[in-house]
């Protein structure tokens, strides 16, 4: 198979299916593509399967930070935190241009917890982890010239320290990437059905291509159930008892003008003392996040609630107060459900972020965890798979996660140029050369290209409306109504890519409109 999904890729396969594989890696979010990459670079016949779309799930719809878990120091977690800033600092080696620096400030407001002395003892050593000195403390005027929109009153000062954000659904786009390129099989709208077993061991499903409802018997020597949120549905099939609680956690979109700010600003919400916070992020402002348990069926889109978004607009209002914020600032919504390991914690906030593999008679679950440690997660399955792949041995030492990404020939600003290389790696020239005229022109609002849509319309797998913009570019949470001004020209673009015809364009755009009406609008809103 080629490193990407050219169109035509689909016909080959029934033949691909067919092929023996050592793993079968049930779930396309960040987990199951890092686990697609280590293995597919060890040698190992890999083939991942995703029954929506690739990131589809939390891994389209997180906070998109790349950090080291400083708030997990409060709390003595200093091993998660150690493992996570490594990790950080190893993405934006990596990956610069999709793993990009963040700096956050935090004020210091009269009997504001945590108090100055606290939390830069956290920041001290958070920095000694990371083997850096950026934490500093400033005065109350120079943080006010830093945040010139937040609150004075109480204000003493602020502490500024440093982490990383990233476009996540662009990060499993291009792990996903850097496993083909060894060898890794990635197929989406393909659903895991059934589990197959030899006796009482799990090896193999029964899938159903959700492309033209045909199935096929795929064996395995293991199984991986890298499912996230929805992992113990596979497990249930395996005998395994319910072990996760779902925890949703949802985001407002604001234009950058309207909430305009140079770094992002970390506050306590007033309610409850829970940290939010507000970024910078693709041309726009990101609010967030909520935590709270998803008693929804995990089956459908998750969405903010009425009760979630006054939650983050009163943070908002308490830390911006002048702004005067209402909803008919929000561009868009969205809510992810987390994987969190029901710990019986009271507090959806005090849940183990930790990650676990579970070895159920044949099926290898791997869930919980974090973004950012989805290389460490990866290597601990293989770890747990490896007695089940007798003949296989590797010392699972951490290797660079991207290969470099080689210099490109094109017109554009370096920022771009480090973008694309970022977001696109070895593609990203073959993207360029696909643009017509005023395709490579930034997108009003965004920091995206035109030509992006046309690559992804042409390589990147898309099979509906929602993937093109919702996950393969972000414009459906960049632009208002889920960018439904641009839809003529997104056509022009990139209904022949596809190679739709008329009718199933009009189909996939009303869809579109109507998912994103329903699940990343202001709830109560009219279209």
């Amino acid at each position: 198979m080629s490193a990407h999904w050219q169109n035509g890729w689909h016909a080959t396969l029934p033949l691909l299916l067919a092929r023996e594989w050592d793993l079968l890696i049930i779930g396309g979010g960040i987990t199951g593509a890092g686990i697609l990459l280590e293995a597919s670079r060890r040698g190992l016949k890999a083939l991942l399967v995703e029954q929506r779309d690739f990131a589809w799930g939390t891994s389209s719809r997180s906070s998109k930070l790349v950090h080291g878990g400083l708030r997990y120091l409060k709390e003595g977690r200093f091993g998660l935190t150690r493992e996570s800033v490594h990790e950080r600092d190893a993405l934006l080696a990596g990956a610069p241009g999709l793993v990009e620096p963040q700096s956050f400030a935090f004020g210091d407001y009269v009997g504001r917890k945590p108090g100055r002395k606290t939390f830069l003892l956290g920041l001290a050593i958070y920095d000694f982890m990371a083997g850096k000195r950026e934490r500093h403390y400033v005065d109350g005027d120079a943080f006010g010239m830093m945040t010139p929109n937040a609150a004075r009153a109480g204000l003493q000062g602020g502490m500024l320290y440093t982490d990383a954000k990233t476009d996540d659904a662009r990060l499993v786009l291009r792990v996903l990437q850097e496993a083909q390129a060894h060898g890794g099989v990635a197929v989406n709208y393909m659903a895991a059905r059934e589990l197959l077993r030899s006796g009482a061991v799990v090896n193999g499903a029964v899938l159903l291509d959700g492309r033209n409802n045909a199935t096929h018997e795929v064996r395995a020597r293991v199984v991986v159930n890298a499912t996230g949120a929805w992992a113990d549905g596979l497990r249930g099939q395996a005998g395994g008892a319910p072990r996760l609680r779902p925890l949703r956690g949802s985001h407002l979109v604001l234009p950058a003008w309207r909430l305009p700010l140079a770094q992002a600003v970390s506050l306590m919400h007033p309610v409850d003392g829970r940290p939010v916070f507000a970024y910078p992020w693709e041309g726009v402002t990101l609010v967030g996040t909520t935590d709270i348990d998803h008693g929804d069926e995990l089956a459908g889109e998750a969405a903010i609630t009425r009760a979630e978004l006054d939650y983050l607009m009163a943070a908002l209002h308490a830390q911006f107060p002048q702004l005067a914020l209402t909803d008919a600032d929000i561009v868009a919504t969205y809510a992810g459900v987390r994987p969190v390991i029901d710990s019986g914690a009271g507090d959806p906030s005090k849940a183990s972020r930790d990650h676990e593999v579970w070895l159920e008679n044949g099926l290898l679950s791997v869930t919980g965890g974090k973004m950012t440690t989805f290389r460490v997660i990866a290597l601990d399955a293989l770890r747990h798979a490896m007695p089940q792949l007798a003949g296989w041995r590797d010392d699972l030492a951490p290797r660079a996660v991207f290969a470099p990404s080689p210099a490109l020939v094109a017109p554009l600003r370096p920022a771009l140029v480090r973008r694309l290389r970022g977001r696109y790696g070895a593609h990203a020239q073959a993207l360029i050369d696909a643009a017509r005229p005023g395709e490579l022109e930034t997108i009003p609002g965004t920091e995206s290209l035109w030509a992006e849509l046309r690559w992804a319309a042409r390589a990147e797998a898309v099979q509906h409306l929602e993937d093109l913009l919702l996950r393969r570019t972000r414009l459906g949470l960049q632009l208002r109504g889920g960018g439904v001004r641009h839809l003529a020209r997104i056509r022009a673009i990139c209904q022949r890519e596809l190679e739709w015809d008329d009718a199933r364009w009009i189909a996939s755009e009303a869809a579109y409109l109507a998912l994103w009406q329903a699940h990343y609008g202001v709830p109560g809103s009219q279209p």
